[in-house]
């Protein structure tokens, strides 16, 4: 029967080779963020049950360990920041469909391109990275972590490809790249040619739409009349998950998974996505969501960064709040300013109606604005 195993491992060759033991075996793996204090990482392992645990010091086996499937690959962790963490398996055919369709997206040729991996392994955007690399024998380096000037250098060494979130955007020349795969939060309203926006979650086993556009193998369907939510975004595709580490399959009739989140497809078949259902504001019976309000203050001039999100008030029921690290702290943007980009670019009652000036945003460790920290 498989196994589970779970890398307690920093991201280098080192994990490279302790996941291709694992398959070799026939086991799926769970990668362990290895920022995590003990405490959290042992609270992963008690609700994920893998067999055994790999680190530094060698393989250590656990009691009470449920086994996998045949064909299971991996099992991640979900993001969530509450609760028992849920673990998203993956086949080999899975991945090995995410990479495909991935690298025939981007003309991905091994002969010539080469990845950089930088984000977190425990994370899908991160780790499949290894694996699209891995399916496809394409060239990758790999990163302990995020930094800009040693992503630089990758490039000026022959490197093409990265996949970065928008923070890490931010901090580099995105220009040394052929293309750049940009998840894990909303993309700033201005972006380099060379970068790639993509949709997806652990669930669909990283990115299945690549600017708007579904990847091949990949159906989109805006959900209503009993199937979903009114609006919510479902996907169907071969990289999809199998189940969660539970054994239950979140994914409705034919096959179709949602994804809570409310968009709409356009008659060419672009996506847009609004944001999470979960997190609309409802202000005098309008819908606001906050993704399309930050990107927007985005691009104000005095603002480095931004979050929105609400607050109740006793006229209108909900009202919106921006959150805003400033650029310039001694002269921070004036909410009638941000209130007038978003009543013009969006809609007045989507304008925030309170500013509060911080100095940082309350993160998630993949980067994701945490809305529950905003109070």
């Amino acid at each position: 029967m498989p196994e589970v195993v779970a890398l307690d491992l920093r991201a280098g060759q080192g994990f490279v080779d302790a996941l291709l033991r694992a398959w070799d075996a026939g086991n799926a793996v769970l990668p362990v963020d290895p920022r995590l204090p003990r405490a959290a990482v042992n609270h992963l392992l008690d609700a994920l049950r893998p067999s055994a645990v790999i680190d530094e010091f060698g393989s250590h086996p656990r009691s009470g360990g449920v086994p996998g499937a045949e064909g299971d690959a991996l099992v991640v962790a979900t993001s969530g920041t509450t609760g028992a963490p849920k673990g998203v398996v993956l086949t080999h055919q899975a991945v090995e469909a995410s990479a495909m369709a991935s690298s025939r997206r981007m003309n991905v040729d091994p002969a010539r391109d080469r990845w950089v991996a930088c984000l977190p392994l425990a994370h899908i955007g991160g780790l499949s990275v290894v694996t699209r690399a891995i399916a496809t024998g394409t060239p990758f380096t790999l990163l302990e972590r995020f930094d800009a000037a040693e992503v630089d250098r990758e490039a000026r060494g022959g490197a093409t490809l990265v996949s970065l979130v928008a923070t890490a955007l931010g901090r580099m020349d995105a220009s040394r790249y052929r293309a750049i795969l940009l998840g894990g939060a909303a993309p700033p309203e201005r972006l380099p040619e060379n970068v790639i926006t993509t949709y997806g979650m652990t669930e669909t086993g990283s990115g299945v739409v690549y600017d708007g556009s579904p990847l091949d193998g990949v159906d989109i369907l805006i959900g209503g009349g009993g199937l979903g939510a009114d609006g919510e975004v479902l996907v169907r595709g071969p990289m999809l998950m199998r189940a969660y580490r539970d054994g239950t399959d979140p994914r409705l009739p034919g096959g179709w998974l949602p994804t809570g989140d409310a968009g709409r497809v356009t008659e060419d078949g672009v996506l847009s996505v609004y944001g999470r259902i979960a997190e609309v504001i409802v202000t005098g019976a309008e819908k606001v969501w906050p993704e399309a309000v930050e990107g927007v203050l985005a691009a104000h001039p005095g603002v480095a960064e931004v979050a929105v999100w609400k607050r109740p008030d006793p006229e209108w029921g909900e009202r919106v709040v921006a959150w805003v690290v400033p650029v310039d702290a001694s002269a921070p943007p004036t909410l009638e300013s941000l209130r007038s980009a978003v009543s013009e670019h969006i809609a007045p009652w989507a304008a925030p109606k309170e500013l509060e000036v911080v100095a940082v945003l309350p993160r998630t460790r993949s980067g994701k604005v945490q809305r529950g920290g905003l109070t």
